[in-house]
């Protein structure tokens, strides 16, 4: 495997030319600790790091150690470029997350993290629409489109995995497209709307309808499907979204 050099650098701020590396994200307190915290990173390959990769892999991890903000990675196609940064995020201990340009190679990439870490969290974040019609306006016949949209129920299902694996794991690596710059609520909101059920604790039906209705589950207690819940007696089914 031929990964060619490593090129690093301070990022600046777009605005006085002072080091990004001063911006602190921000952090917000967290409800509770996290239910599956403390699990290590590791990955399972039955290959080890051999050409420019043993001097790639030790020169970015010691640039992320050192605070470095921006790193680049040059290599062609097929020289092992994503197993190099498998072993970085191994070597680090760190959350990551991964922009591809298109949901092609984001699945590509999914498939690929997915067999190095297969005992960790990795995850896919892409837009869940099949099919998207924005509404628009013909003046020359004066028609008007209304906005049509398809949702993918199996990718929807994987972007709440990726959000709550965020939330209740230190072992998260998500693969997303680059539509994940848009916003999902802010860590406050999405915290706000969870709530804590522990095994043997009481708690009233009722409370526990009000408090899925609040997440925005419906009650159907004849079609069970997902994003809804059914009552029998002092007995709830929830189908999780």
């Amino acid at each position: 495997m031929n990964v060619s050099s490593v090129q690093t650098g301070i990022a600046r701020d777009a605005v006085g030319g002072l080091p990004s590396s001063e911006w602190t994200p921000h952090r917000p307190d967290r409800r509770w600790e996290k239910l599956e915290g403390g699990i290590e990173l590791k990955v399972h390959a039955p290959y080890e790091p051999a050409g420019d990769q043993r001097s790639a892999i030790p020169e970015l991890v010691e640039g992320v150690q050192q605070g470095e903000r921006d790193q680049v990675l040059l290599g062609a196609t097929g020289t092992g470029k994503t197993f190099t940064m498998a072993k970085i995020i191994e070597a680090t201990q760190r959350p990551a997350l991964i922009l591809a340009p298109n949901k092609t190679l984001a699945a590509q990439l999914y498939g690929e993290f997915k067999s190095f870490f297969p005992d960790n969290a990795v995850e896919y974040f892409v837009s869940y629409y099949d099919y998207y019609q924005p509404e628009a306006y013909v003046p020359r016949r004066d028609l008007y489109i209304e906005k049509e949209s398809s949702i993918n129920e199996a990718i929807d299902r994987m972007r709440h995995s990726a959000t709550r694996a965020i939330l209740e794991r230190d072992d998260c690596i998500i693969v997303a497209s680059v539509s994940c710059i848009y916003g999902i609520g802010s860590v406050e909101t999405y915290t706000s709307m969870t709530r804590k059920l522990e095994a043997g604790q009481r708690i009233d039906p009722r409370e526990v309808a009000k408090l899925l209705v609040d997440l925005q589950y419906s009650r159907n207690d004849m079609a069970f499907q997902r994003g809804s819940f059914r009552m029998k007696g002092d007995i709830i089914d929830i189908f999780p979204a």
